[in-house]
């Protein structure tokens, strides 16, 4: 039985132009967030707009956000500080 062909070979045999590559998103822990980076929750994207601290010893670490271009709706976020955030950065 023959294997199906890859995406790829299907596109350069057609001349088609590359699919778009996705936005750049890394996992970054908690404490290696900057200011501008952006992310997603089920409530919509959000920005850091602080820098982070811990504590409880360094186990949580702390992040105020807020809906991208709405300054009023910024909050106090929560991590442990071994959670990985997927991240784009601006």
């Amino acid at each position: 039985m023959a294997k199906p062909r890859s995406e790829k070979k299907r596109a350069k045999q057609l001349d088609l132009p590359p699919a778009p590559a996705p936005s750049p998103t890394t996992k970054v822990l908690p404490m290696k967030l900057q200011i501008g980076d952006r992310f997603s929750t089920e409530s919509g994207e959000r920005e850091v707009v602080g820098r982070p601290y811990t504590s409880a010893g360094g186990k949580m670490v702390h992040e105020r956000v807020q809906y991208i271009g709405q300054p009023t709706t910024a909050v106090l976020w929560v991590w442990g500080a071994h959670e990985r955030v997927s991240v784009r950065r601006a």
